[in-house]
């Protein structure tokens, strides 16, 4: 069945429209963190549907939220008041600790990095845009041209003037050797050389911690470094929360907590986990920006009733159970276990991470050289265990990434450890 759906898919679908798995599978159905492809096999889940099913599979509170909803109305435009997103929106600026804050609802994380790019090259009149090396900010012509990852940067054509700035990877490049001091101060006199050299940038855009790039992160500290830098010049600083945001990390409830010297950014965009399944991105930012535009704008999609029932069900649920805590918790004894299994293989260069967002880096051994037909056997292998993963990095995906819903129990998670564990020694 999955060969004739195969074919069928690569007839009218596009080419470059990756599929994990040398014998893909379809996914059929899901509950808490597992899920069952169409030959009735049974998974783990440790990716969560790139990390957008955030609290677990099928939720009783997210599906009943979604089903009085449907019954009701589900979708009318941003043209007509809408209860439940006026509801969301307040929650979110709320939490997001930026003052006075506005939130704008997107359908997806590329659509809210675009808005945001829209909103501070229009309020700085500048398209010179500061991004990090080995970033990843979406699929759309603006943030493909702000995307430091070769890997998925199709085009050099942009409407931006694009200038990478060095720090979102501790481990590699130049200043790889520096304590974690130094590493900062190395890479906010990169950012000053840099600024001498070019117009005045509209924003800085950045992930605390870079998802596609195989979860590789600064030290803490390092954007509130940066912001000093940029608040002088009146530059923005737009966190891309799409993958750290709602307690993912464990640590913080947002990624720019990390870096919270200098206070909230000037922006944070928002997606995937926050419906947990369901298609909600976002923008938050001061009134300021966010009103900056003199001309109409509204989002069909982006808002509507049914996507904002789902992100409020699940933002409750989540609060309400403590899931930031338990990704600290379950989190942390998660990666202390990968460790301690990565110590006997030599293929792992790098374990790292934080709360339920886990990368493992792997290398030909001895070696910095990245290994990305290591990483696809060891997907392969997990799979085969009954394990979904993800894989990235910015050196030839060899990276492989885990991110499992943040309701994983300490069971669930040493059992994936203990599968994985086996994947890694399989390539051996």
């Amino acid at each position: 069945m999955n060969d004739d759906l195969l074919s069928r898919h690569r007839a009218v679908l596009p080419d470059w429209l990756a599929l994990y798995y040398e014998h893909p599978i379809e996914i059929t159905h899901g509950e808490g963190r597992h899920v069952w492809d169409s030959d009735g096999n049974r998974y783990l889940d440790f990716f969560g549907g790139i990390l957008t099913t955030m609290t677990a599979h099928a939720l009783p509170e997210v599906t009943k939220a979604v089903t009085e909803q449907a019954g009701r109305i589900i979708h009318s435009s941003t043209l007509y008041l809408n209860r439940p997103m006026v509801d969301l929106a307040e929650r979110i600026a709320k939490l997001s600790g930026i003052p006075d804050a506005r939130v704008f609802f997107t359908t997806s994380g590329t659509e809210a990095n675009d808005t945001a790019l829209l909103l501070a090259t229009a309020h700085r009149r500048s398209n010179t845009v500061l991004a990090m090396r080995n970033s990843y900010h979406g699929r759309s012509f603006s943030a493909v041209g702000v995307t430091g990852n070769r890997g998925w940067s199709p085009t050099s054509l942009s409407p931006l003037q694009t200038l990478y700035v060095h720090g979102g990877v501790r481990t590699r490049g130049p200043f790889a050797g520096l304590d974690d001091y130094d590493f900062v101060a190395a890479c906010v006199d990169d950012l000053k050389d840099l600024l001498g050299h070019s117009r005045p940038p509209a924003a800085l855009i950045a992930e605390p911690i870079q998802g596609v790039g195989g979860f590789t992160s600064p030290p803490d500290g390092l954007y509130a470094a940066f912001r000093e830098v940029l608040h002088e010049r009146g530059v923005l600083w737009i966190s891309d929360e799409v993958q750290t945001g709602w307690g993912r990390t464990g640590e913080h409830f947002w990624g720019w907590q990390a870096h919270a010297r200098s206070g909230p950014p000037d922006m944070l965009t928002f997606a995937k986990g926050i419906g947990n399944g369901m298609s909600i991105g976002g923008v938050v930012a001061r009134a300021e920006i966010m009103n900056c535009l003199d001309s109409n704008s509204i989002s069909t999609f982006g808002g509507t009733q049914i996507t904002m029932a789902a992100g409020l069900a699940n933002l409750a649920y989540l609060l309400e159970h403590d899931l930031q805590g338990n990704a600290r918790r379950v989190g942390g004894l998660l990666i202390e276990r990968l460790r301690a299994a990565a110590a006997h293989v030599p293929a792992v260069r790098e374990v790292r991470g934080r709360g339920l967002m886990i990368g493992i880096e792997l290398t030909r051994p001895g070696t910095d050289e990245a290994d990305p037909a290591a990483a696809s056997a060891v997907l392969e292998a997990a799979r085969e265990g009954g394990l979904l993963i993800g894989k990235g990095g910015g050196h030839d995906t060899s990276a492989l990434r885990i991110a499992p819903p943040l309701s994983l129990n300490v069971a669930e998670a040493e059992e994936g450890a203990a599968i994985l564990e086996d994947a890694l020694r399989s390539i051996q």
